[in-house]
């Protein structure tokens, strides 16, 4: 074959993967493979190894206080209206089953917005996890979605519904919101594929979102949209408690505003959030007590202390987390220990953690934050500024960042 004909053929090849690009769905597939060689090489380069553990202060407070919860000890909800059943709860039926939307395969890092928009589809809504995804996180490679981002579209975007989320829930609330013909979201865990491994001795740990649809006790399945395995899938009681517990029994759901008293009488003292979480913080504790090894009840219960400001004792959950051993791609997705060292001075903690996360994936605009608060406790303004503007490049319009920028005096 002549130099010409060589020639002719590898532009026409380069003329056709230009095209091919312009695609959206090739053209993100391509990115996410792209995102992916690049983590796999920086790692390959710079090897990671497993979660540091804590590097605290001389001054750390390092005990907790024991926490319990009864029903007296439960304060008025915010609102000052009654928050538990007027009544004994319904028995539950054997299984109860919701109308399965139409399936939606998650784009690469979207099974948050896919797992709402097909949890949307069942409120008539039309739209698809791009509408979603094109406010909350429009740059492809942003590797999560929070709860909050979550929240914040429906309430900005279908204002026409109501969103809510709680932690510490149970396979009975789970039943009970589906036997009441309420869809919901959790968040947990799935094991990747091995082809979308992001470096050597990956262990394919990672944060997913499930839209559940239905269960049925005879056979201890409930009924999911996963927006990455398929539609319709049975997931085990057993197994989905274990893949539920890292993030804390996290559940969310969507209705009406006209719904509102019903969903009060069917999570009861669960319906407010700081009610919510005391339960929740009581529980943490319990589990952490009763399986001293077990790394996600110290670190729910580390969670749980942060939403009520104890950072010292959520130091010490965590450390204890840390020290027993968590997935790799943790701090990916759940920032609770950035937060408690930040509000503790454990300044040289938060900048190792904060490394570590942004070595497993530089594409968190939440590790970037933190990072960037490290670094100008250290003293390292211009490096501070500079990550900053990495975590806007990653989220534009991030709101943390733009305040951090803004609290030196710096423009985005």
């Amino acid at each position: 074959m002549s130099k010409r004909t060589l020639f002719i053929a590898g532009a026409a090849i380069l003329t056709l993967a230009v095209i091919l690009l312009q695609i959206p769905a090739i053209h993100q597939r391509a990115a996410w493979r792209y995102e992916v060689a690049k983590t796999y090489l920086r790692n390959i380069l710079n090897p990671v190894g497993d979660v540091p553990t804590a590097i605290p202060n001389p001054t750390d407070v390092v005990t907790s206080t024991p926490v319990s919860i009864t029903e007296t000890d439960v304060p008025a909800a915010e609102d000052g209206r009654a928050t538990t059943p007027s009544s004994t709860p319904e028995p539950l039926p054997l299984s109860a089953f919701l109308p399965s939307p139409d399936y939606e395969k998650q784009r690469p890092n979207n099974c948050g917005p896919a797992a709402l928009a097909m949890m949307l589809r069942m409120y008539g809504w039309d739209g698809t996890q791009l509408d979603i995804s094109e406010i909350i996180k429009p740059v492809n490679g942003d590797r999560n979605v929070n709860p909050e981002e979550m929240a914040y579209w429906v309430r900005n975007y279908a204002g026409w519904l109501r969103i809510e989320y709680r932690v510490g829930g149970d396979l009975e609330t789970l039943k009970r919101l589906l036997a009441a013909g309420y869809p919901v979201i959790i968040e947990g865990t799935t094991s990747l594929n091995p082809e979308d491994s992001g470096w050597v001795n990956d262990d394919l740990w990672a944060a997913h979102y499930l839209l559940l649809t239905g269960y049925d006790d005879t056979t201890r399945t409930f009924t999911a949209q996963d927006p990455y395995r398929g539609p319709d899938k049975a997931v085990e009681y057993e197994r989905l408690l274990a893949e539920w517990k890292p993030f804390n029994y996290l559940y969310m759901f969507i209705y009406l505003p006209q719904e509102e008293d019903e969903l009060r009488g069917l999570l009861g003292s669960n319906w407010d959030p700081n009610l919510n979480r005391q339960i929740s913080l009581a529980a943490s504790e319990a589990a952490a007590a009763n399986d001293p090894s077990d790394a996600f009840a110290w670190f729910n219960l580390g969670s749980n202390l942060v939403y009520f400001e104890r950072y010292a004792e959520a130091n010490t959950a965590y450390d204890k987390a840390r020290e027993l051993g968590l997935p790799q791609r943790m701090f990916r997705y759940q920032f609770g220990p950035f937060i408690a060292n930040f509000h503790t001075q454990r300044t040289d903690d938060l900048l190792a953690l904060t490394e570590y996360a942004l070595q497993r994936t530089d594409m968190s605009e939440e590790a970037w934050l933190w990072h960037g608060w490290a670094l100008y406790r250290k003293g390292e303004g211009a490096k501070a500024i500079e990550a900053w503007r990495r975590a806007l490049s990653i989220h534009p319009g991030y709101a943390d960042a733009l305040y951090a920028l803004g609290f030196v005096g710096a423009s985005p």
